[in-house]
């Protein structure tokens, strides 16, 4: 999700369900360590419970940048062997270190001493030629031996060799029931789902056999999907009661951002997919689109894109359909 659950995406996504854990964009150990962590590691109270997911593999960097994230306040350092493109392979982090489980328990155990929050891990069920069985269930026992507190599953292999970061996403197939299968070997460890969840019925189905299931991008291109979370998985009310009443709040920050210097993309960039299926959804995202890339571009630009919307109590009706 680089690039994508930044700040200002969290940020509205906490207006739309108030219990989901929300997860950082990976950042690099060495951005942490040297670059400007009031820039990268900056996040608004109301985001929480907000997780700060690491990328790296020397043992010592980790837990100097989970220290550091204890300390500007996330609730959970989560450490990406998932990710297989080809500038973090080229780092020697990512969805590589799936080969050396050694050295991300070496970086686990490191965490754990470094922090009081839970350390948790998220893998792929194997690279290349690996054999996913064998490869997934060493590598958990090479995690929870160091003390992971959760492990995040993408139910898919990662091939480094032959397909691009994006067809990683697609191309190579599922496999939840092996992710079924190490859960029912390792009761005691939290164990949670990903890649290619739809939608929070999809969701809820897998919650019968493990502990959680994250949501990527199905959850930022589809964000009205989230204001069923509560009501659905947690059985509490939805923050507002409509995607147009969760966008007009987020006006208020808009100008408060807009006047440190954001530009207005900056933060409705995240918010193209809010609606579906709702009038005026096309000439939302076309006003956003065009409008709120001008140098300038104010709040009153959100403002009318929501004005383009249909003021409607249906607007859950779609979740649920």
């Amino acid at each position: 999700m680089m690039e994508w659950t930044d700040r200002h995406c969290r940020f509205f996504h906490r207006l739309l369900t108030r219990r989901a854990l929300l997860y950082t964009e990976m950042l690099t150990t060495g951005a942490v360590l040297r670059g400007d962590r009031a820039r990268l590691l900056a996040f608004d109270p109301a985001e929480q419970p907000v997780a700060l997911q690491l990328g790296g593999c020397e043992p010592a960097a980790l837990a100097q940048a989970a220290r550091i994230g204890e300390d500007f306040g996330y609730r959970e350092i989560n450490l990406n062997v998932g990710c297989p493109s080809d500038r973090v392979q080229e780092g020697r982090f990512g969805a590589c270190l799936m080969a050396e489980p050694g050295l991300v328990a070496e970086g686990v155990a490191a965490m754990k001493a470094a922090v009081k929050i839970p350390v948790t891990v998220k893998c792929r069920i194997g690279i290349d030629e690996q054999d996913p069985e064998q490869s997934l269930f060493g590598f958990t026992d090479a995690v929870k031996a160091a003390g992971a507190d959760a492990l995040i599953v993408h139910a898919r292999k990662a091939w480094l060799k032959g397909l691009s970061p994006r067809e990683n996403r697609d191309v190579p197939p599922l496999d939840y029931p092996l992710v079924h299968r190490l859960k029912a070997s390792h009761p005691g460890l939290a164990i949670v789902l990903n890649g290619g969840i739809a939608s929070l019925e999809q969701a809820q189905a897998e919650l019968g056999a493990l502990d959680g299931v994250m949501m990527g991008r199905a959850a930022y291109q589809e964000p009205w999907r989230l204001l069923a979370v509560d009501p659905l998985l947690f059985g509490e009310p939805a923050p507002f009661a409509s995607a147009r009443e969760a966008a007009l709040a987020l006006i208020p920050y808009i100008e408060r951002e807009l006047a440190k210097g954001v530009r207005l993309h900056s933060i409705t960039r995240h918010m193209l997919g809010l609606f579906r299926a709702v009038p005026g959804a096309r000439a939302f995202r076309r006003h956003l689109s065009t409008e709120a890339m001008k140098p300038g571009a104010g709040a009153a630009v959100m403002a009318d894109a929501l004005g383009q919307v249909l003021d409607s109590q249906a607007d859950l009706a779609h979740i649920a359909a």
